[in-house]
């Protein structure tokens, strides 16, 4: 039995599309690392992505199963289930969101910084950044 996923494995004030680095849509990296220990249901991947619908994670999932990231078993038996699991080919990609994710983390204060730069109102005589 695997154990559950921590409930707080993604920062919930550390916005997402503050990384520049993307792996698909915003919550692929998050998903794929979700996998990283072993296949999971749907709702133990909501645990940690509580801020994700239903709808986008379900749209996620298709993305990363039609790109060969990840595959879908349902099962029958003892009981009814869908469980998604990572493939070789998304396995291959966990070294580089590794990678994504150091460097973020070592750059987190000038990401920060830049992206309230540009959103600062234009100064008189300055041209507004777009």
């Amino acid at each position: 039995m695997r154990a559950p996923l921590d409930p707080e494995m993604f920062d919930p004030v550390c916005p997402t599309d503050l990384t520049p680095i993307r792996f698909g849509d915003k919550w692929a990296g998050m998903i794929i690392r979700c996998l990283e220990h072993g296949p999971r249901r749907f709702s133990e991947l909501r645990v940690p992505l509580r801020g994700i619908a239903a709808k986008t994670l379900t749209k996620s999932l298709r993305t990363l199963e039609r790109d060969g990231l990840v595959a879908r078993r349902a099962h029958s038996e003892p009981t009814r289930r869908v469980e998604y699991e990572l493939t070789a080919l998304g396995r291959s990609l966990l070294q580089p969101i590794a990678a994504a994710c150091a460097w973020a983390q070592e750059h987190w204060d000038e990401l920060i910084d830049a992206r309230e730069a540009s959103s600062l109102p234009a100064r008189p005589g300055q041209v507004a950044r777009r």
